[in-house]
C-alpha cells in the first residue's frame, strides 16, 4: 500500500494520504464489517423472528 503521511511541525503524523481505490475499497470493506456487526447483534436479540419475504409484505400493506 502506498501511502504518505502529512506531519505537523513536529514531525507528528496528523493525515495520510492514500491512492482514491485503496480509500474506496478500505470503505467498503468498512460497510461490510458494519453490516455483518448489524447483523450479530440482531441475532443475539431474543423474540420472535420474521422471515424476510413475510416482512416485506406486511411492510408494503403498511404503506398503502
Amino acid at each position: 500500500m502506498k501511502t504518505q503521511f502529512i506531519t505537523d511541525e513536529k514531525g507528528n503524523k496528523v493525515s495520510v494520504v492514500l491512492p482514491i481505490r485503496q480509500y474506496q475499497k478500505m470503505i467498503e470493506e468498512l460497510e461490510e464489517l458494519e453490516d455483518i456487526k448489524l447483523y450479530d447483534e440482531a441475532k443475539a436479540v431474543k423474540g420472535k423472528n420474521v422471515p424476510f419475504n413475510e416482512y416485506l409484505k406486511k411492510r408494503s400493506l403498511k404503506k398503502k
